[in-house]
């Protein structure tokens, strides 16, 4: 598990770091610069002329530092300062005094040369306004020119805490970063400005003094070990049943892809509770699955109830439809069902008319949105959406008491109080049926005794994982849904290895 901390939780950290261990600022900005230097020495980039360009800040005080470490290794640097005097702060100002007495001089016609490497050093994790004037000239400057570019803690013009562009951002093909890893890296665009991020221990402790556990924070393989062990001596029932309530006319591939997921995740049985058409493709397809099927002309009161009684654990809204007796059946199980309840595609659609609905929820809900329903779930535009996705997610999820899986490139996880970013995955699963697939594997952990934020962080991650897998036998060019299930048993051994 890796923590992801906000800008406000990082400055948080490094003062107590300076006021109750006693590091002074100048010791952690000196430790930040030399990890930065190591960082470009063995970059592999072309350091035969290099430009460290500084604001005002303790950025721009990193800056000066690591323009003084680059010289004293015979690496020939050229320094700009860009900032404004009277907002240097005191450290900064020290840095650049150094750098003088060193014989170090800023430059004030850097613009008219050429550099073979760049150092974005004009601000930190702290900006959060957007960039205007001398420094926006500045910086498209930097994305003009043919050179490799480092960025010191976060590109200049992302925002540490979403990701967001103030206005304009450098373009860093290397993004140093100190303690840990900010929201802002790995939340998109803000990923893509970074470039390959490594985060550097300078002595920032500010976690182990105050014993605070982060809310925020992504999944390594290495996390795969918390998916439950399978057992020598078990059977189907052990691993849970899933009811797998999906499919309409003309959609019995979503109920398919849904089930078949659920069941290459590890549960023991599922029961596929779909309308009369899609039986004879389903038993054809999947065997393995027992098959409900409904007559779409009236609400099936009886088999509904005896299904829910069968289950553990359910999952609704895979091609599903939405017309008047889908709307039914999605109320009477919100309202009805005591055990784990999965809520996807068409079931989010349909709730989006009596959002109110999920106050009268009986089990615990995981609902798996992308943007374009969670637009129709709160009646947010996509621009309001994205302006904060963690917040949007976090919201949501303490506001109606469920967990929500937001999706996008980086899809978000909260419970309303944790919130979990997943960094897995690629464009080639941007294709029709991927969400089903998920739905299907979020189900088929909760069946495994998984709660509900473990089993959509855990399924969410491995879904990404199983889609990278395809990517490099397929590239991410034509990749299907079913070439993501197919990897499912691949991922699932980086999980197996993860518990030896």
């Amino acid at each position: 598990m890796e923590y992801l901390l906000n800008s406000a939780q990082m400055k948080q950290y490094d003062a107590e770091t300076i006021r109750r261990v006693g590091i002074p600022s100048l010791v952690l900005m000196e430790r930040a610069a030399l990890c930065t230097a190591e960082e470009i020495k063995k970059s592999g980039f072309d350091l035969s002329s290099v430009l460290v360009v500084c604001g005002s800040g303790n950025n721009g005080g990193d800056g000066f530092a690591i323009a003084r470490i680059l010289d004293e290794w015979g690496i020939q640097v050229k320094l700009a300062f860009v900032g404004k005097d009277q907002s240097m702060s005191e450290e900064t100002r020290v840095q650049r005094n150094i750098c003088e007495n060193c014989g170090i001089k800023t430059s004030t016609n850097f613009m008219e040369r050429e550099y073979t490497t760049i150092v974005d050093a004009i601000f930190g994790i702290g900006l959060s306004r957007e960039v205007q004037g001398r420094y926006a000239e500045v910086m498209e400057w930097i994305n003009q020119q043919d050179a490799s570019v480092v960025a010191v803690d976060i590109p200049s013009g992302i925002s540490a805490d979403t990701g967001k562009v103030l206005g304009i951002a450098v373009r860093a093909d290397l993004t140093v970063t100190f303690a840990y890893k900010k929201v802002g890296h790995v939340l998109y665009p803000g990923t893509e400005y970074c470039g390959c991020v490594v985060c550097r221990d300078i002595g920032i402790i500010g976690k182990r003094i105050s014993g605070n556990t982060l809310p925020v924070f992504t999944y390594k393989d290495d996390d795969l070990g918390r998916i439950p062990k399978r057992k020598p001596y078990s059977n189907k029932g052990t691993y849970g049943k899933v009811l797998m309530i999906a499919g309409s006319s003309g959609m019995s591939g979503a109920a398919y892809m849904a089930a078949l997921a659920a069941y290459r995740m590890g549960c023991g049985l599922v029961r596929v509770f779909t309308p009369k058409c899609n039986q004879p493709v389903i038993q054809s397809c999947l065997p393995e699955a027992i098959v409900t099927a409904w007559d779409e002309a009236s609400f099936p009161k009886k088999q509904l109830d005896e299904a829910m009684e069968w289950s553990d654990v359910a999952a609704l809204g895979p091609g599903f439809g939405t017309g008047e007796i889908q709307s039914t059946i999605l109320n009477y199980v919100i309202r009805h069902y005591e055990k784990p309840f999965v809520v996807d595609a068409d079931g989010l659609n349909l709730l989006s008319k009596n959002i109110e609905l999920l106050y009268d929820a009986k089990a615990p809900m995981v609902l798996t949105p992308h943007i374009g329903e969670m637009k129709r779930l709160t009646g947010s535009t996509k621009e309001e959406i994205l302006e904060d996705i963690l917040l949007t997610a976090k919201g949501f999820a303490k506001e109606y008491h469920v967990t929500c899986v937001l999706k996008d490139a980086r899809s978000v996880v909260s419970d309303g109080a944790r919130t979990y970013i997943n960094t897995s995955g690629n464009s080639g699963m941007a294709v029709g049926g991927c969400g089903d697939v998920l739905t299907g594997m979020i189900a088929g952990l909760l069946s495994q005794g998984m709660s509900p934020f473990d089993a959509a962080c855990a399924g969410t991650y491995l879904h990404g994982r199983a889609g990278d897998l395809a990517k490099e036998k397929l590239t991410e060019y034509g990749m299907l849904a079913t070439d993501v299930i197919n990897h499912i048993g691949e991922a699932m051994k980086l999980a197996d290895r993860r518990r030896l």
